[in-house]
């Protein structure tokens, strides 16, 4: 088995121009951020000062606090604004940006990188004659991938137990110019229970779980108990051939190797022809490579 290396190739509006000590220097579209990241352990390539004439939006940590916090704003820094992803494929999305207490900005950059194989493999399905591939995406934040499966002729369920997130999701689809996306605001375990009692099917599954989250209705998610019984549903769930399946691992310590090993006891059928698992990153402006997590994904 081999392990891959991935990183998004097609960003014009997304650019991580340094990382170290603990944080990383952004650019998304005309905004240029400065927040927490805890895996960039090397000292940063550019002097502080550098990265306070540069950026126009700084996350500051509440004392006591693991992740909320707020954000210092130099004049003329919008707190919200839209950024555009296109590939030579074909895919073109715009997307909302916004300055959340939990330093997020509304997209995970190194993501696009699955993007483009949602977007190219839902096009292959529909080659191959599956007209209108169904697709379920779980955990599915502001919606990109959601978006790259529209994008490419599927027809998408979005998943995601926060409503406002939904609805961002939704600004995102108009922005994009798209239609037809399926919303739900459910605790996304639960729903895949119900779906396999519906007998439902998908053609492709993309699960991006949180290391805890609390679902719509309190149901609590911790992922190392949860995260078995929701791949074997999602074996349930998915069509035996014409089908992906697009898993995303943030928790530090987790492997691609734990990754590929929890598939496998979930789809026994997986074989290492099938299947490709590495970890996302993105190199800053000096070359330093930033791991953003693990991934597997496979189609049959």
């Amino acid at each position: 088995m081999e392990l891959s290396l991935l990183t998004p190739a097609h960003w014009n509006d997304y650019e991580l121009l340094d990382s170290g000590g603990g944080r990383k220097l952004e650019r998304f579209g005309g905004v240029v951020a400065a927040r927490p990241e805890p895996q960039a352990l090397w000292p940063p390539s550019l002097p502080q000062t550098e990265w306070e004439a540069r950026a126009g939006a700084v996350f500051r940590k509440n004392k006591g606090s693991e992740d909320k916090g707020e954000w210092l704003l130099k004049r003329g820094t919008p707190q919200q604004w839209f950024v555009d992803y296109r590939n030579p494929a074909g895919l073109n999305l715009k997307m909302r940006l916004g300055l959340t207490s939990f330093k997020h900005v509304g997209i995970f950059p190194e993501q696009a990188a699955n993007w483009d194989y949602i977007f190219e493999t839902v096009r292959g399905l529909q080659a191959t004659g599956v007209e209108r591939p169904a697709v379920l995406n779980l955990f599915a934040y502001t919606g990109g991938a959601s978006l790259a499966a529209c994008a490419a002729g599927a027809e998408v369920t979005h998943v995601d137990s926060v409503k406002q997130t939904v609805s961002w999701s939704r600004e995102n689809m108009e922005a994009s110019g798209l239609d037809g996306i399926r919303w739900v605001v459910e605790d996304a375990l639960k729903f895949v229970r119900r779906e396999v009692r519906r007998g439902r099917r998908y053609n492709g599954i993309i699960l991006d779980p949180p290391s805890y989250g609390r679902g719509a209705d309190g149901e609590k998610w911790v992922l190392e108990e949860h995260i078995g019984e929701m791949l074997s549903l999602c074996a349930e769930l998915l069509e035996n051939t014409g089908c992906f399946v697009v898993l995303n691992l943030y928790s530090m310590g987790l492997s691609a190797l734990l990754a590929r090993t929890l598939a496998q006891a979930s789809f026994p059928q997986l074989t290492d022809a099938d299947a490709e698992q590495g970890e996302l990153f993105v190199p800053d402006s000096f070359g330093k490579r930033l791991p953003l997590g693990v991934f597997l994904r496979f189609r049959k």
